[in-house]
């Protein structure tokens, strides 16, 4: 059974009828243009959202929805295969821009994305039940990036029992690559080094860091901390961490640790948020105690665009999620066609300031253009 999830509203409900899903497919396919029918169009076009009991469909709906049934005489099934693409969240352009990657390669290589994801970072369930749901209505491929690794191990396995292709992004799950599966990800390592550069130019190889937003359970975020660390002590031996704590993707309560670093190190110089909830919450305490700007923010992941043109951020370490997006669909495509593809290949990161912020290329990186082409 196919539900309607719209690419545009992603956090929509399907209907439900009868405790079931209300299948689209049931309805008007049959009157709409080539192309435009079945699976790619309830991925493409927006839901409507109806006012009152999200589990009722409107029981005049219910009976015109019913009666183009009968009168049209079914429907037929999607003109395009699909390829569901399931960020860890979706309304940030760290994934705004996978999207966008995505639907380029998709309409080049003949697919309709699928497209959706949890309403936060932390909601494991949902994730793993948003990817169920896709591979059980039929996608011919899966494109990731997991919220939680470990819990999405099962899963995922299980999917790969199937042969259906998938393309982990972002940041790697325990599991080889191989079979049907591979992996696209960012460079922690360069993120890492990259991170450590940055704060030793702007604080001129002198004073104390803060490294806020460590999760021990996102590989991605571990490695580019050791690669911070290491870089830093070998090449800026007179800078020092002053406090590193955990954090995962609560920006209240990211922004509760950055004000208790800063009353226990008044004097600390930078800090460095491992991720776009770690540079919230940061960027919030900072506001606050009216140090934007005198306190040097280096952030991961983009987000919070706009204070790097005013100086607020010092710099962005932007991922190639674009390029994700698009490499993944080609891959996917190139699989299915039975050719070989690679098994694990990493892009790097960029470093954004206001100085490139409007160059061709960071623009491509930030885009959040569904519709464009590469």
């Amino acid at each position: 059974m196919i539900e309607s999830l719209s690419a545009q509203e992603p956090h929509r409900r399907p209907f439900s009828l009868a405790g079931r899903a209300f299948d689209l497919r049931q309805t008007c396919a049959a009157n709409r243009p080539a192309g435009r029918d079945g699976l790619a169009d309830t991925v493409s076009r927006p839901s409507q959202r109806v006012e009152g009991d999200k589990n009722k469909l409107p029981q005049g709906w219910k009976t015109a929805c019913l009666a183009a049934a009968v009168l049209l005489g079914g429907c037929r099934m999607a003109s395009k295969p699909v390829i569901a693409v399931i960020p860890r969240t979706t309304a940030l352009v760290l994934w705004e821009a996978e999207h966008a990657g995505a639907e380029a390669a998709a309409r080049k290589a003949g697919y309709t994305i699928y497209w959706n994801a949890p309403t936060s970072e932390d909601d494991v369930e949902s994730q793993i039940a948003i990817v169920k749901r896709a591979i059980e209505n039929g996608a011919q491929g899966l494109v990731l990036a997991p919220d939680q690794p470990l819990a999405l191990m099962v899963p995922i396995r299980n999917f790969m029992a199937r042969g259906i292709p998938i393309v982990v992004i972002g940041s790697p799950l325990s599991i080889p690559a191989g079979g049907k599966l591979s992996y696209i990800l960012n460079d922690e390592d360069e993120t890492g080094r990259t991170a450590a550069r940055r704060i030793g130019l702007i604080l001129h190889g002198h004073g104390s860091v803060a490294v806020l937003g460590i999760d021990p359970n996102v590989t991605g975020i571990v490695l580019r901390t050791d690669a911070f660390e290491e870089y830093l002590q070998a090449e800026f031996p007179n800078l020092t961490i002053a406090d590193e704590r955990t954090g995962g993707f609560n920006i209240a309560q990211a922004q509760e640790v950055t004000e208790d670093v800063m009353a226990r190190n008044p004097h600390v110089d930078a800090i460095l948020a491992l991720n776009s909830s770690a540079t919230r919450g940061a960027f919030i305490a900072l506001q606050h105690k009216g140090l934007l700007g005198k306190v040097k923010l280096v952030a991961c992941e983009q987000e919070l665009i706009p204070p790097l043109v005013t100086g607020e951020i010092d710099s962005i370490i932007v991922e190639n999620t674009y390029e994700m997006g698009y490499r993944a669909i080609e891959q996917i495509a190139a699989e299915r066609r039975g050719e070989a593809v690679p098994a694990e290949m990493k892009l790097s990161p960029k470093l954004v300031t206001r100085e490139n912020l409007n160059t061709p290329e960071v623009q491509q990186m930030l885009t959040m253009n569904w519709s464009g082409s590469k």
